[in-house]
């Protein structure tokens, strides 16, 4: 594998920081994007104490902010991979719509817009040929719980733009993979469970905020749901700067069975 430039958005924290670092102790050069400014800084300081300042770059990169957006496309580089994201959760007959847009406009369309800015940028200038491009999805990418159809749906529309992708810009050598991380303890999902309870209201909502709570609760309690990230982390720095693989990469092996096995049987589902 040659040494790969790599665009990371969503590195201040979790699986991308730590991707980030493990890339760049392989020798490829890492651009690691924070969106909040005041992690820019800390994250500095911590990838020269860990000497690595030559190999990782970090800039701040916050999606909302349509400058930042466009200094992106204009970096030098092999590898985009949109990592970053966030979620609502709650339940999808009662969330309040906006904060069903916000979702989509960070998890979707602010990605997409900078995705086809440097892919666009790659065709034009002739570069295209063995670029990639990587999607942060999830194992809720391919499956629906309730009470998290909001977050899921999102990374559902990042899987069928991921897979028109693949086909469309096969021509020109860009290369497109989706990874699919389980539950794993990063604190994402934990903190993203706690979203709903800034809107529901027990003298408005059906949905009441106990019992949603013991719902989320009892999920975390389960192996499934507080997976140790290490073994997805070693994976994406396998996957992101690979030249071949697998276009869906989901971890662990027992999540990918289970997702076989409910693509199968939502053929039977009865209403």
């Amino acid at each position: 594998m040659t040494t790969k430039t790599i665009l990371i958005t969503g590195a201040g924290s979790g699986f991308g920081k730590a991707a980030a670092i493990g890339m760049a102790r392989n020798g490829h050069n890492i651009i690691a994007t924070a969106q909040v400014s005041s992690q820019v800084t800390p994250l500095r300081e911590e990838v020269a104490a860990l000497g690595l300042a030559d190999k990782i770059r970090v800039e701040r990169l916050d999606l909302t902010d349509p400058y930042d957006i466009r200094q992106a496309q204009g970096w030098d580089i092999d590898v985009l991979w949109n990592n970053a994201g966030m979620g609502e959760a709650g339940p999808v007959w009662e969330i309040p719509l906006d904060l069903v847009r916000k979702n989509y406009e960070i998890n979707v369309f602010l990605p997409l817009q900078l995705t086809q800015g440097i892919v666009q940028r790659w065709v034009r200038e002739g570069k295209s040929l063995g670029k990639k491009v990587v999607f942060t999805s999830s194992m809720g990418g391919l499956f629906t719980p309730a009470n998290w159809g909001t977050y899921v749906s999102t990374k559902h529309a990042l899987e069928a733009f991921a897979e028109a992708m693949q086909q469309e810009l096969a021509a020109y050598g860009v290369k497109v993979q989706t990874i699919n991380p389980g539950a794993y303890y990063t604190g994402y999902n934990e903190t993203m469970a706690d979203n709903p309870f800034r809107w529901l209201d027990d003298s408005v909502n059906f949905t009441k905020r106990a019992d949603l709570r013991k719902g989320f609760d009892d999920f975390f309690a389960t192996p499934e749901g507080k997976m140790d990230p290490t073994e997805m982390i070693d994976r994406m720095i396998e996957v992101v700067p690979a030249d071949e693989g697998k276009f869906r990469n989901v971890m662990p092996k027992v999540i990918e069975d289970m997702l076989k096995q409910h693509q199968l049987d939502a053929w039977e589902n009865r209403i």
